[in-house]
Parts: C-alpha cells; sequence; structure tokens
C-alpha cells in the first residue's frame, strides 16, 4: 500500500503493523488495511491485489453480527480498506483457539509435543482431525519477529494478564469461536481455528482488531470435510495456510538464514482469488472491487472526509 504514512488532522502516532497502519486520532484508532501479505511472522516482498478491501470488510461484517457477545473497539469504516475505533489498552496476548489438529498445533504434534500452551493431547491424533472440544493456546504478542506459545497459567503467573481478566478472556473467547462456527456451518464451512485480540476501553474488555478474517482464521469446506478427512487426503480450504504450504514446500518457514521465494504474478492472482472467494463464501455477499489506480489517494480522501464530520 502507500509507502509513506498519511498524515492525518490531530494525528498523535503511528504503528506500521505486518498488514496494518494504524493511526492514533486524538482519543480515537484508525486501522488502514493493506494489501501486504504476512507468513511466518515475515512480510512478503509482493502485494495482494484487493486483499486488504476483503480483510477490512470481512472483519467489520464479524465484528456487527458479534456485538451482543463482547462490545469492539469499531465506530465506522470510512473507507473500504479503513477502520476507525475507540483506542483501547491492548492485553500484551493474542487469543488463540483451535477448534482441529491443524497448521502450527499439528506441526507440534507431529514432532512429537504432546503438551502445548499447558493443553495435554492424547497420542494417536492425525492431521486436521477434530479435536474432542476447542482449545485455547494463546501467545505472546511480538513486537518484531515470532509470537510465541504460552500457556493460561503462565499469563496469569507472570503477570501479563491478571486471572480475573484472563478467565473473562478465555469465556468470551469460546463464545465468540461457537458463534463463528455456527455462522460458518450456515455457509457450509468448517471454521478450523482463529487468534482474537482483546484489550480495555473504560475498564471494560474490548475486541479489538480483525475477527473471523483468512488471515486470523481457516475454513474447511463443510460436505467433503468427512471424506477427505476418511482418506487421508488434503482439505479443500479457504485461508492463506496454502500460503504458509506454499513457502514450506519452496524452503521457507521465516526461519534464520532462509531467503523467501520468488513470487510469481500467477500466484499472486491466485492467492488475490482465494481471498475474494473467501469473502463471498463466509459473508453470503457479492464483492464489489473498488478502483486499485488510484487506492492511496481514495482512503485518504474518504478519510479525511469522515473526520472532519466526526
Amino acid at each position: 500500500m502507500n509507502p509513506t504514512p498519511y498524515q492525518f488532522p490531530n494525528q498523535t502516532s503511528f504503528y506500521k503493523g505486518k498488514v496494518r497502519d494504524v493511526y492514533g486520532i486524538g482519543e480515537r484508532l484508525l486501522m488502514i488495511t493493506s494489501d501486504r501479505i504476512s507468513a511466518f511472522d515475515v512480510v512478503l516482498p509482493k502485494l495482494i491485489p484487493y486483499k486488504g478491501q476483503v480483510l477490512n470488510q470481512i472483519a467489520s461484517y464479524f465484528l456487527q453480527k458479534t456485538a451482543d457477545i463482547v462490545p469492539n473497539w469499531l465506530l465506522a469504516t470510512p473507507d473500504p480498506n479503513a477502520a476507525f475505533g475507540l483506542k483501547c489498552e491492548p492485553f500484551a496476548i493474542e487469543m488463540v483457539i483451535r477448534g482441529y489438529l491443524v497448521g502450527h498445533l499439528w506441526r507440534e504434534y507431529k514432532a512429537g509435543k504432546r503438551v502445548v500452551c499447558g493443553v495435554v493431547l492424547p497420542d494417536g491424533l492425525v492431521e486436521n482431525q477434530q479435536l474432542p472440544a476447542p482449545i485455547i493456546t494463546p501467545t505472546t504478542k511480538a513486537s518484531e519477529g515470532h509470537d510465541e506459545d504460552i500457556s493460561v497459567a503462565s499469563i496469569i503467573e507472570q503477570g501479563i494478564v491478571a486471572k480475573e481478566h484472563m478467565d473473562k478472556l478465555c469465556a468470551i473467547t469460546q463464545r465468540l469461536f461457537q458463534r463463528g462456527q455456527e455462522m460458518a456451518a450456515d455457509k457450509n464451512l468448517i471454521l478450523v481455528d482463529t487468534k482474537y485480540e482483546f484489550g480495555l476501553y473504560d475498564g471494560k474488555i474490548m475486541l479489538m482488531d480483525e475477527i473471523h478474517t483468512p488471515d486470523s482464521s481457516r475454513y474447511f469446506y463443510k460436505e467433503p470435510y468427512a471424506e477427505l478427512f476418511a482418506n487421508g487426503e488434503a482439505q479443500k480450504q479457504l485461508s492463506k495456510e496454502f500460503v504458509r504450504e506454499w513457502l514450506i514446500a519452496n524452503g521457507f518457514q521465516g526461519k534464520e538464514g532462509q531467503s523467501i521465494p520468488p513470487i510469481t504474478d500467477e500466484f499472486v492472482q491466485q492467492i488475490s482469488d482465494r481471498y475474494i472467494l473467501l469473502y463471498e463464501e463466509i459473508t453470503g455477499l457479492t464483492f464489489h472491487k473498488e478502483p486499485q489506480e488510484d487506492i492511496y489517494n481514495r482512503i485518504f480522501n474518504n478519510t479525511i472526509q469522515y473526520l472532519q464530520h466526526v
């Protein structure tokens, strides 16, 4: 997206994340979702057309659909790539919840680990298997480099989050995941795993950032899941896991000394198409592509126009 940060009236801060550019606007927060893509906590060198619009619009959709479970930070979306809302004091963890043995959890299990984030896993499980019940496997939030797995008990013991808040975060996470799974099932999808970020605003727990997007979640197709699983075949899925798998196949997992393999224009288009498909599959809505030619000015002008009336 924009190679140089915008300058907005009453701007108090700026932070460039892996995918989002975050601006402090007075006592509020503006998030602009770029077309950058990250994997293994590394930002890849190619932009993915429409990815930012997809993520921002999916996040907005699910924030509205889950506001009865927990209040969230979002106040408005002044542009398809922008979100404006409350500036919360974030908890220094991400609440990861998993319903299936896949991705990072599978890689850890395959390597022989049977205790992940304090959760004991039985022997004999196989890739893509549904877990007896969803498990919470939090991570620390690294400002740079890789997030690290951590148990709920360790979070409390180390004073990262107070027990009172941690208990509430675990309960809210389970309820949000259940809602997400129910909504996915209605669209013939399975919400496999996801992560949530929370903060405090005026002493209240608030849901922050994105929710149930392909950057924060994995989805399987519901209908062929059982047959594919029984045959030991790869699941048909909608998430960016296929990007991670492609990188692994090409010798990259974000480890020291590894180089990002060349990414072709054809693969970029494939990623973009997958993101748009997920938007339409999970929301049931038609995706309308916003003009890309002057995207930087469009985002800025739409946001400025909104801020002038706040």
